[in-house]
C-alpha cells in the first residue's frame, strides 16, 4: 500500500485498510488552511491553528467577540475541570497519573485575564514544536528546527534560526525536557506491534 500518494486512490486505500477514512489530499489539505503552512498532523501554524467556537449564556460576556491568544487543546480538560468543581486526581487505579499541564479558558471566557502558558509544546509522528510567547521553534519529522516570530511572521515564512542561536538552543532545551518528562517517543514508533 502506497501511503504517500496524495489522490483520489488514496481514500480507497485508507479505506480498505482502516474500515473508514475521510480525505482531501495534501493539496486541499494545504488550500485548507491558507495562509497557514502545512495542515493536520503538522506543528506549524496550518495544522494547529485551531478555532475553538464557545456558547454560554451567562457565562460569556464577549458574544460574537474574537479572541486570538494562544491557547491548547489541553486547556480543554483544565476548563472541564474547574467548570465542574472538581479536583484532578494523582492517581487512578492505583497508578500515578501526570499531573494536569492546561489552564483553564474561563478567566478568558469571562472577559478576565488569565496567566498564560509559558512554554507550549506538541508532538505528532515526530512533527514537534514549543513555543514561549510569541517564538516558536519547530520542525517536521526528521528534519531540522525552525524558528519563528509568530508576532511578525504568523505564515512562519522567516527561518529566524541561524539570527537567534542563544533563543534556539534555549527553545531545543525546553522541548527535550517536556519531551522527557511526558514520555515523547522518537518517531518512527518502531517499538509499536
Amino acid at each position: 500500500m502506497n501511503w504517500g500518494a496524495y489522490n483520489i486512490e488514496n481514500y480507497n486505500q485508507w479505506k480498505e485498510a482502516g474500515g473508514w477514512s475521510i480525505s482531501q489530499g495534501q493539496n486541499w489539505a494545504n488550500f485548507s488552511n491558507v495562509p497557514f503552512r502545512l495542515y493536520k498532523k503538522y506543528n506549524h501554524q496550518g495544522g494547529i491553528a485551531t478555532p475553538l467556537i464557545a456558547h454560554w449564556p451567562g457565562k460569556i460576556n464577549d458574544v460574537g467577540g474574537i479572541d486570538s491568544r494562544p491557547g491548547h487543546v489541553i486547556d480543554l480538560m483544565a476548563t472541564l475541570v474547574d467548570v465542574a468543581g472538581a479536583e484532578y486526581p494523582a492517581t487512578f487505579g492505583g497508578e500515578t497519573i501526570k499531573p494536569m499541564q492546561g489552564k483553564s479558558l474561563i478567566p478568558w471566557l469571562e472577559g478576565k485575564e488569565r496567566k498564560e502558558h509559558e512554554y507550549l509544546y506538541w508532538e505528532h509522528e515526530g512533527n514537534r514544536a514549543v513555543r514561549q510567547g510569541s517564538w516558536k521553534l519547530v520542525a517536521e519529522s526528521e528534519k531540522e528546527w525552525e524558528l519563528y516570530n509568530l508576532k511578525d511572521d504568523p505564515t512562519e515564512l522567516n527561518n529566524l534560526i541561524t539570527e537567534y542561536p542563544d533563543r534556539t538552543k534555549q527553545l531545543v532545551k525546553e522541548y527535550a525536557e517536556w519531551a522527557k518528562k511526558n514520555d515523547v517517543r522518537e518517531f518512527p514508533y518502531n517499538d509499536l506491534k
